[in-house]
């Protein structure tokens, strides 16, 4: 095991047992943040291209400047998943975004779309299709790492966390302890600084789906996730169900990006298989994030606990603290889906 990772560890078996001390720290003061949404995003890119597009998403609200993104987190194990944020960020003019990376996360979970060989395509002349930013991406951070740089750094509850992905470097931030960057614990830096989560994952209702995919591929993290998770920091769920009618056809893709071939998410599609079913979910938590809960149909108030399997169960309650996104009709998802492709056409 990894040393930082082996230390976390150690660390959060300190702070179960109530011995990870944050004596030093200062009342929390009253404080509204009223800036732009300051974005951390978590994603398992290298798998699925929703990742992607959520990417293009924030790329595109930051040149609008109605945010700002922090950092990429990469909770798939490899150095070649953080090529591909590596590629993205390079791509759309933000090669400069800091990106973590998991070295001990979920172990060889399921690949849809196997594209992380992305960053390795070649013109016809034999050279990288792709600029990168990262020299030598074993000098990476680990997520949890640059979760605690990243969050002590900015004003309290001003972070939104898109988690498109697996929970695991969220775990491993909440286990962690004090360091360089913050004299706070992991589940306190998250209360201090973090406004709202915005999390692709659940299975709530009439849902066909009986658990999900993110938390069934690792149930262990997921329910450490829920019980270690502030309970005065909120969390908005979007589950499968209510992307599944925003349907972005392989075709339609490649036609949008018109006026390129060197384009990232346009190679993805003319070199690998895209036509699986691929639906938009991830991209509704940034846009969540930014545009605000108006574009949504939120559920009334609960608590969530992980079942055995993967399986989430909400319990109703006034004072909780996940929210969820309920369904809609084919005119909304025919609306979310427009955004997307604005976003995809502008050059």
């Amino acid at each position: 095991m990894h040393r930082v990772i082996a230390a976390a560890l150690v660390c959060s078996a300190m702070f179960l047992m109530a011995s990870c001390a944050d004596d030093d720290k200062t009342p929390e003061q009253p404080y509204e943040y009223t800036g732009v949404p300051l974005i951390i995003m978590d994603t398992d890119i290298g798998s699925s291209t929703d990742d992607l597009f959520t990417m293009m998403v924030l790329y595109g609200y930051q040149n609008q400047q109605r945010s700002k993104l922090l950092g990429v987190v990469v909770d798939r194990e490899g150095e070649d998943c953080a090529a591909c944020a590596d590629v993205m960020n390079t791509y759309y003019g933000y090669g400069d975004i800091p990106v973590g990376l998991i070295r001990d996360g979920i172990k060889s979970p399921k690949v849809w779309i196997d594209y992380k060989a992305l960053p390795t395509l070649t013109n016809s002349n034999g050279e990288l299709m792709f600029q990168r930013s990262i020299a030598d991406y074993s000098t990476l951070p680990d997520g949890w790492q640059l979760y605690r740089q990243l969050l002590a750094a900015q004003p309290d509850h001003s972070v939104s966390i898109l988690s498109i992905g697996f929970v695991t470097c969220l775990v491993q931030l909440l286990q962690s302890c004090s360091d360089e960057y913050s004299s706070l614990n992991g589940v306190e830096l998250v209360r201090r600084k973090v406004k709202c989560l915005y999390m692709m994952g659940g299975v709530f209702g009439d849902a066909v789906e009986p658990v999900e995919f993110n938390f069934a591929q690792g149930v262990s993290f997921a329910q450490t996730f829920f019980e270690l998770w502030p309970a005065d920091v909120d969390i908005i769920m979007s589950p499968g169900e209510v992307g599944d009618g925003i349907v972005y056809q392989p075709e339609q893709v490649i036609a949008d990006i018109d006026w390129t071939d060197r384009h990232p998410i346009k190679q993805v599609y003319l070199n690998y298989n895209c036509d699986t079913g691929q639906k938009m979910w991830d991209p509704l938590t940034v846009m969540n994030a930014v545009e605000g809960n108006s574009l949504f149909t939120l559920s009334t108030r609960g608590t969530v606990t992980v079942g055995d399997k993967g399986e989430t169960f909400l319990t109703p309650s006034p004072t909780g603290n996940v929210r969820y996104h309920l369904p809609q009709d084919a005119v909304w998802s025919a609306d979310m889906l427009e955004r997307i492709r604005t976003f995809n056409k502008a050059r």
